[in-house]
């Protein structure tokens, strides 16, 4: 904050602060507002003295933003800049640019600049280091078409706003040169064209959906990938480890998934792009947000590779039917004081108390303000340009909670215009920031998002235990913990019957168990269950994982996780490096036996629409309790054609089965490699220590 400043703090409202405001209240001239360009005065009085060094003053005309304004009070000249009146509806109103096409927008014959600065008082265009003045328009909008074919070319602006001058990057660049210096000017018709179909299932909840880091996919070198951490790397086909084991894509493609869920692959801080070997991160630390990330590039000193390589890592996703999810950061930015957001329009884009005080329920440092006009505009728009030029399949809201309610509203209607259905889910955690709870995109306000899915916390620490108390145990780790929690979270967590309701309808819970963050499942079980067995943890995993994928819903698994994946016990490993975070293809040879399991459960729920029922009807028509020993839980789905059985025990000890039908069913899964028996004639089983299975009976 200026130490010698006024600041129009709302539409009538001037905040002053000098060194020593009692030496201008004895001043017989009353203070005033001068505009130099229009030669006009605005009247002012002092409606309160705040403090030696601060004072309120009232005026009765609405100013103008971006102007050169001081107040004149005595022999004293001190200049005038917008303050919170940034954050008013007022501003909102008189300066939003939604119908305007903003950043560097390339012909053959000329690029147009555009860029949404409404408290600048200048703005000079410097392409290729050649300096342009822009030409303010309404709304705060400033533009310049400059003639020529200027692909590939480097621009940035420098801008005058309260009384500075400054450097700044286009936010709505959509090329980068290495490390975020420059934006750079493209002709996409120049890029890889994705020609191949987005995948299509016939609804949303036959998704699986599997989270993989770009890097740590094929970083390590018994992947057997050429471009190993790159891009490019998810692009090689029939990659194998040196024992000839599948790997990175082609791996993916044998599993069964049918979504692929991306951590953040826009630009992002921490790693030299130039030498990323030795810097790593997940990619929750943006900068700019259509820009893919340059170290995952095979060349990143060109700004027209990283484009090429994401766009062809998409497509060969598509080429094997697998869609893909962007993992994407829309409620904060790295550093606020050095995002261009902040630059360009001081205090607009971030969200503050009423005390002023910066809100920071992200944790980060910052949030962003998604509920103003050009805020949510820029979202709209980043997600419009992801759809149409990498044609990506989906948007996961890293911290969703933090966000608004309308802006997601009008993302989901801006994807509802695709072909094909978009898969949107986020976190909807309630979280402490500055924006009234009824309008945060929290589970809580399921019933205002249809459609829009959400991470489901209380299914993955009913299956592990408290994700905060790392002692804490659940149902597959804990005994049978829980046990009356099942029906619940089997059925998709929504139906009132089986317990309050934690999302709307069925098809909005994300079941999981694992993900990027926090310990891996694996890791976990060693602090959880110390004294227990690997074979034994083991076993509590299957369980943990099974019940994922045999829950409604839409399932999520981890990548490894399907392997027992171990990052060495770090639970935040967002830092952390390659040999922490890499994908241990050998571990993926050791344990084969453990993906075969997951992969036939994955085709099991592929194949048979029961394990993906589309309504809280179809379940209450469907699903059925069984009688079993407690803490053993078994349900049964009834299909048209088949009926399907399914028994958990979450103990050491083994227990006597009476099946709810006699006849021949057959044993289409289990976790107990060792069972000799497929098939049961007659109403009479018995389940072991640790196992899980299917019962599938025709009829």
């Amino acid at each position: 904050m200026k130490t010698r400043a006024a600041w129009i703090d709302d539409v009538y409202v001037l905040t002053v602060i000098m060194e020593d405001i009692s030496l201008l209240l004895h001043k017989e001239e009353s203070p005033i507002i001068y505009w130099k360009y229009k030669n006009k005065h605005f009247p002012t009085k002092v409606e309160k003295i705040i403090d030696a060094s601060t004072a309120r003053l009232i005026f009765f005309e609405e100013l103008p933003m971006g102007e050169n304004l001081v107040l004149k009070w005595g022999e004293e000249e001190i200049p005038v800049y917008p303050g919170s009146i940034v954050r008013t509806n007022w501003f909102d109103k008189n300066y939003s640019a939604l119908n305007t096409e903003l950043g560097a927008l390339y012909t053959k014959t000329s690029t147009t600049f555009s860029i949404w600065a409404p408290t600048a008082t200048a703005i000079k265009l410097y392409l290729n280091s050649i300096g342009f003045l822009l030409n303010r328009q309404k709304n705060g909008v400033w533009k310049l078409k400059i003639d020529g074919d200027w692909h590939g070319y480097s621009y940035d602006y420098e801008i005058i706003v309260n009384g500075e001058i400054k450097r700044v990057n286009d936010p709505y660049a959509k090329a980068m040169l290495a490390n975020s210096k420059k934006g750079v000017v493209v002709d996409f018709a120049k890029t890889e064209k994705i020609h191949s179909n987005r995948p299509k299932l016939q609804q949303l909840q036959d998704a699986i959906i599997y989270e993989l880091h770009v890097r740590d996919a094929t970083i390590q070198k018994e992947s057997g990938v050429l471009n190993r951490g790159k891009y490019l790397g998810l692009t090689e086909k029939s990659t194998t480890t040196s024992n000839g084991f599948s790997t990175a894509l082609s791996y993916i493609k044998e599993l069964g998934i049918t979504h692929v869920q991306l951590l953040p692959i826009n630009d992002f801080a921490r790693v030299n792009e130039l030498n990323p070997i030795n810097e790593y991160n997940w990619g929750y630390d943006p900068l700019y947000f259509q820009v893919p990330e340059g170290s995952y590039a095979s060349s990143p000193k060109d700004p027209i590779s990283r484009i090429m390589d994401s766009k062809k890592m998409i497509q060969s996703f598509h080429e094997e039917g697998i869609s893909v999810i962007l993992d994407v950061v829309y409620n904060h930015v790295f550093v606020m004081e050095e995002s261009p957001f902040e630059i360009l329009v001081p205090g607009y884009y971030f969200r503050y108390h009423a005390d002023e005080s910066l809100s920071n329920g992200t944790g980060v440092g910052n949030d962003l303000a998604t509920e103003r006009e050009m805020v949510r505009k820029f979202i709209i728009d980043t997600i419009d340009f992801w759809l149409n030029e990498y044609n990506v399949d989906g948007f996961r809201f890293d911290l969703m909670g933090a966000m608004d309610i309308e802006t997601m509203k009008q993302i989901q209607e801006r994807c509802a215009k695709e072909d094909v259905p978009i898969m949107l889910l986020g976190e909807g955690w309630e979280l402490n920031t500055a924006l009234a709870a009824d309008k945060k995109a929290t589970s809580f306000q399921s019933h205002q998002l249809m459609g829009i899915r959400f991470f489901n916390d209380r299914f993955r620490d009913s299956l592990k235990g408290n994700l905060f108390d790392h002692h804490d145990t659940g149902y597959a780790n804990g005994n049978g913990r829980f046990n009356e929690r099942m029906p619940h979270l089997v059925t998709g967590s929504a139906i009132e019957e089986y317990g309050e309701p934690y999302v709307s309808e069925l098809d909005q819970t994300v079941n999981y168990v694992e993900c990027h963050d926090n310990h891996t499942l694996w890791d976990r079980l060693l602090i959880t269950n110390e004294q227990f067995s690997d074979a034994e943890r083991k076993k509590m995993h299957q369980i943990a994982t099974g019940i994922t994928l045999l829950s409604q819903g839409i399932p999520f698994i981890h990548a490894g996780q399907e392997w027992f994946r171990s990052k060495l016990g770090d639970e935040n490993s967002y830092i952390s490096g390659d040999k922490i975070n890499q994908l241990d293809w050998k571990k993926r040879e050791q344990e084969n036996e453990n993906i075969e399991f997951i992969k036939t459960l994955i085709a099991l729920r592929k194949k048979y629409d029961v394990f993906r029922l589309p309504s809280k009807e179809e379940v209450r028509r469907r699903f059925h309790i069984l009688d079993t020993p407690v803490p053993v839980f078994g349900f049964a789905l009834f299909g048209n054609e088949e009926d399907f059985s399914i028994y958990i025990n979450p103990t050491k000890e083994h227990y006597e089965l009476q099946l709810p039908s006699s006849g021949s069913w057959i044993i289409s899964v289990t976790n107990d490699f060792q069972r000799e028996q497929k098939e049961i004639k007659g109403e009479f089983t018995f389940i072991g220590p640790y196992e899980l299975f299917v019962l599938k009976k025709s009829r």
